[in-house]
């Protein structure tokens, strides 16, 4: 295993309005650790060029690549830092080690909630991250991601029109979460609380630090008005506040049919994690698991295909 310079990246793990972002935004504030937003670039690049890189190649996708363009990474500064050769793991943390560098920061991490359906591929490309999972009740993630903008929430099957399909991807993506833990074990997978986070954030986030290698720092929970882009993100602006216990609460906003429906399908793995269910999983919850299981192996496959056709390159132009 070749370590990190600078120390090993930090990916926050976590089913989306599972309270990442928050997670994020504290642990971008310290000194010694970079963390943007969402990247999404992983998979596509990973799966573009493989296990080795041919560095020209591999700068011309990174222009091709909107998120790139937004996080002001000077491509030429990556481009030093290849190899012909080198592996795809390297040549993706390089960027995000120029990002970190831009902004004085020796470590970078990662939060992308999408990257909870490609947890072996995180685990092969970087042998030495660190994974910090934060989980939420699945019930609050829910009233949470069905209350946002429906602008937010395109029709597809990655993004669940109801509480029984949520709490589908809620179960299956802390499974597979859990999953990564036990290969990797303890001295690089954390798992905590959301619920913890927000009532005591500085306990949280000192246990975080120790894990991460890291010292501890007041000022991660100082967000408030230090999260660039925020008045662009409707979804978001709790960010405007400190650290708020009860945003949300299932037992006051959702309906007993929704209650039934989400423990239909995941109240084993609530009672798992200890959090209060009423219902275990019945023959109609399992099999909705099964079918998203299935979309969810069939969309990998296809979305596979795409990024290693030729197509992706004429989807994603280089910058003029």
């Amino acid at each position: 295993m070749t370590a990190s310079p600078g120390g090993p990246p930090v990916f926050v793990l976590g089913v989306r309005r599972s309270g990442t972002t928050l997670l994020r935004v504290m642990l971008d504030r310290h000194s010694e650790l970079a963390v943007p937003d969402e990247s999404y670039f992983v998979p596509q690049l990973a799966d573009r060029h493989l296990r080795r890189v041919d560095p020209d190649a591999f700068v011309d996708d990174l222009r091709r690549i909107d998120t790139i363009t937004e996080w002001n990474v000077p491509l030429d500064k990556v481009r030093a830092r290849l190899s012909k050769g080198m592996p795809i793991g390297a040549a993706i943390a390089a960027v995000y080690a120029v990002y970190a560098e831009e902004r004085g920061k020796p470590r970078w991490g990662d939060k992308t909630p999408m990257y909870m359906q490609n947890l072996r591929l995180l685990e092969r490309l970087f042998p030495d991250a660190l994974f910090v999972h934060l989980i939420r009740d699945g019930r609050d993630a829910a009233t949470s991601y069905l209350s946002m903008p429906k602008g937010l929430m395109t029709k597809t099957w990655m993004q669940p029109q109801s509480v029984a399909g949520f709490a589908c991807q809620w179960r299956a993506e802390i499974k597979a979460a859990r999953r990564l833990g036990w290969r990797v074990g303890g001295a690089r997978y954390l798992e905590v609380r959301y619920e913890d986070l927000v009532e005591d954030f500085e306990a949280v986030l000192r246990r975080i630090s120790t894990f991460a290698l890291l010292p501890y720092e007041p000022a991660m929970a100082d967000y408030v008005g230090n999260v660039e882009g925020l008045s662009a993100k409707p979804h978001q602006q709790s960010l405007n506040r400190p650290p708020t216990a009860g945003l949300r609460d299932w037992r006051l906003q959702m309906s007993p049919e929704d209650v039934g429906a989400f423990d239909q399908v995941a109240g084993d793995l609530l009672e798992e994690l200890g959090y209060e269910s009423y219902e275990r999983p019945d023959a109609k919850g399992r099999l909705k698991r099964a079918s998203y299981n299935t979309r969810a192996t069939a969309w990998r496959a296809a979305s596979l295909g795409l990024r290693r056709s030729p197509l992706w390159r004429r989807r994603h132009p280089p910058l003029r």
